[in-house]
């Protein structure tokens, strides 16, 4: 059905492209028959401006509908999802896929940081780590 409504969707595209290079604009434009002779004297040019109008309405009308079918069809087909759904923690008996495959991409980022070793211990004889650097301090005014 969807596919149906998408042609009828792209069909009334091009002949609104169509209409409105047909009407006749401020610089002459594409418009049919100039000088109001109209095509082979087949309409005026008020009344052939008239039906380009009215055809441009119901072309728009048309295309306002097919559109929200398109969007209505669309979300109506996809059930909802929300990125907290995929970051429920595994229950206890669950195994984590291997390599740190599968899941989503904060599960594997939870399994990458999990994995990464602990810092290793100083040795005896090693000298002490120097302190982590601190952000600088604000002067304060005495």
């Amino acid at each position: 059905m969807q596919t149906v409504i998408i042609i009828i969707h792209l069909i009334i595209v091009l002949a609104l492209i169509g209409v409105v290079l047909l009407q006749r604009s401020e610089g002459g434009g594409m418009g049919l028959g100039g000088g109001g002779g109209g095509v082979s004297g087949f309409m005026t040019g008020r009344g052939q401006a008239n039906a380009l109008t009215r055809a441009t309405a119901v072309l728009a009308a048309l295309f306002f509908l097919t559109s929200m079918a398109l969007a209505i069809m669309a979300s109506t087909n996809r059930a909802p999802r929300s990125i907290l759904d995929g970051a429920a923690p595994a229950a206890p008996g669950q195994q984590a896929p291997a390599g740190g495959q599968g899941g989503n991409v904060l599960e594997q980022l939870q399994r990458m940081q999990g994995e990464q070793p602990a810092a290793p211990a100083p040795s005896p004889g090693a000298p002490a780590p120097a302190p982590a650097p601190t952000a600088p301090q604000v002067p304060q005014s005495q």
